[in-house]
């Protein structure tokens, strides 16, 4: 694999040459090429355990927002490494002038270099020409920990094999009459729910309200704050429906946790080769139901640009109204800022929010995802120090942890503020409230363990909500993303469709999925109530169908015919 890797940056050097005929030129340019690759690389596997993405190379539009989150040293230094280049490029070209190729061996190295990155687009079919020669070759793609991967076959070649993408493993039972036959299975389900429930989704104002990286820290063996961050989140917890959400990442992922929570689908069955369902599936799909299409009016609000996860194209897909971003069509009015922090502070994001909910009477819908706990964690606050950091680490991650906490800290003060005031309101208002992830800033912590996956959740309904119908659950330790909505309709006492009666029975009756990466995606785990990892086989038969059942219809709406929009499947009976 070493070869081939050698061999792969030989070609993008002679395609480089073929180009400009130049040897110098084409020389540093491949050099400059895979050095900024590198440093790419070790940047997000630094924060994130994971090299960079094909999916992630693709959304040009958010390279400017990307650059802004890099340290301005590594910036300084790669524009006077550019500079620097620029000149020896000029001075060698002058002073050591190499001979011109003919047009025979440039139009060969170009050719050449065409044809074998063009030939990953079938590497991960298996019945290819390039797959078998890559297997014999040693290559192992690895989707399911990305690291390894790059570790074991280079990050070149991980990269090319996760160019050749598969949304879902062919489903054998997949036909338009087993689709018929679960939809009369949850129709039923869905009839016997709603006989107990009295309100209807549709005339709630429900928020879905992902908060940046949040996590409590305290909650991890390997670290001990002075104080806690999140004491009002904790008293809310104790209170309402509340507990931990696994999530499918460390250090990122947020837009994995979005598409699961608004659609109820995991990204853990689809295939491995599926690292970003916003850019990978959403984009192809001729349709997508999500739960803001339950509400006549929705809003997506995000106090930063639009630009990431193409969630401008995916919110207009999603059937969003608005979507309220950074030099947006909808404009964000209040943009607080805390300290030096470069990010809009959550209690801007809250009174953004609050504006939409005040600016329309009846039930709708909002996504909010927060912004101010992203990272880089710099010394932005001046309550730093009210959060010391005990545990076996160095100083530099004991301050990282030191400022993210006074950055939560702030977020739970936001969230107080905000809860106060729609208590206030007269209108039936039930936030969702989680965290998408861990920040990346941990070194002593397994990056696949349930610790490292563990984040704060909570479901508040108001007061006037809960005098009309809403209630407060018991609480329910683990979740998964995509049991919000089932959580959130119980909560509110709201009538469901089959689908989400669907989804009821999977939160009630099957252990957590566990979302994120496993084993090539076939041998799905879950979690118990103790926390413990269940294997698929462990499972009764009644969970089992379950599980199909969803895997069936993902596969549907994701990577079949959509036959289930073509029936009631996704129809509330009022």
């Amino acid at each position: 694999m070493m070869i081939l890797t050698l061999l792969l940056y030989y070609l993008i050097y002679r395609f480089f040459y073929g180009i400009t005929n130049k040897f110098w030129l084409s020389s540093i340019i491949t050099y400059t090429a895979v050095t900024i690759a590198i440093v790419a690389d070790a940047i997000k596997i630094y924060y994130r355990s994971e090299p960079i993405l094909p999916t992630e190379v693709t959304m040009v539009s958010a390279y400017g927002d990307i650059l802004e989150m890099i340290p301005q040293i590594i910036l300084w230094i790669a524009i006077i490494g550019i500079i620097i280049l620029t000149g020896v490029i000029i001075f060698c070209e002058v002073k050591f002038p190499q001979e011109k190729l003919s047009w025979k061996p440039r139009l060969l190295g170009i050719l050449l270099a065409i044809v074998v990155f063009g030939s990953s687009t079938r590497i991960n079919h298996g019945n290819s020409i390039v797959n078998a020669w890559l297997s014999s070759y040693g290559n192992e793609p690895t989707f399911w920990n990305q690291e390894y991967g790059a570790q074991y076959n280079g990050a070149i070649q991980q990269f090319l094999n996760n160019i050749d993408t598969n949304i879902m493993e062919n489903n054998s039972n997949y036909s338009r009459k087993r689709v018929n036959k679960l939809v009369e299975k949850y129709k039923k389900q869905a009839e016997k729910i709603n006989k107990g429930r009295t309100n209807n989704l549709s005339t709630q104002t429900i928020v879905f309200n992902l908060s940046e990286s949040l996590a409590n820290p305290n909650r991890l063996k390997e670290v001990e704050l002075s104080q806690n961050p999140l004491s009002y989140i904790d008293s809310v917890k104790r209170n309402t429906t509340s507990g931990l959400m696994i999530s499918s990442g460390l250090g990122g992922g947020t837009a994995n946790m979005e598409y699961m929570t608004l659609t109820g689908l995991p990204v853990s069955n689809f295939s491995p080769t599926i690292a970003t369902p916003y850019t990978q599936v959403v984009p192809n799909s001729n349709q997508t139901l999500t739960i803001n299409n339950y509400f006549k009016k929705s809003t997506a609000i995000h106090p930063y640009r639009g630009s990431f996860y193409s969630r401008e194209v995916v919110y207009k897909k999603f059937g969003f109204q608005k979507f309220m971003y950074l030099g947006g069509k909808y404009k964000l009015k209040h943009k607080m800022k805390i300290g030096t922090n470069p990010y809009l502070s959550d209690e801007t994001a809250y009174r953004n929010t609050l504006d939409v909910i005040n600016s329309y009477k009846n039930g709708q819908f909002i996504n909010l995802v927060t912004m101010q706990n992203h990272l880089p964690y710099s010394d932005y606050y001046d309550n730093s120090g009210d959060y010391q950091v005990s545990g076996n680490m160095d100083d530099d991650e004991k301050n990282n942890i030191s400022n993210y906490s006074a950055g939560i800290s702030y977020t739970d003060k936001a969230v107080q503020k905000f809860i106060e005031q729609i208590d206030e309101i007269d209108k039936s208002i039930t936030v969702v409230f989680y965290g998408d992830h861990l920040p990346g800033i941990y070194s002593n912590i397994d990056g696949n363990s349930l610790e490292a996956r563990e984040t704060d959740y909570f479901i508040y309904s108001n007061k006037y909500a809960r005098q009309h119908g809403a209630k407060n659950l018991k609480h329910v330790k683990y979740v998964s993303p995509i049991d919000f909505i089932a959580l959130t309709a119980e909560q509110t006492n709201s009538k469901v469709s089959p689908y989400y009666a669907l989804l009821t029975e999977i939160q009630k009756e099957l252990p957590t999925i566990k979302v994120y990466a496993y084993n090539n995606g076939k041998n799905p785990v879950f979690v118990n109530k103790k926390g413990k990892t269940i294997k698929y086989k462990q499972l009764t038969k009644k969970q089992k169908r379950l599980y199909n059942d969803l895997k069936l219809v993902q596969y549907d709406l994701t990577a079949g015919n959509q036959y289930l929009y073509k029936t009631k499947f996704f129809n509330v009976n009022k």
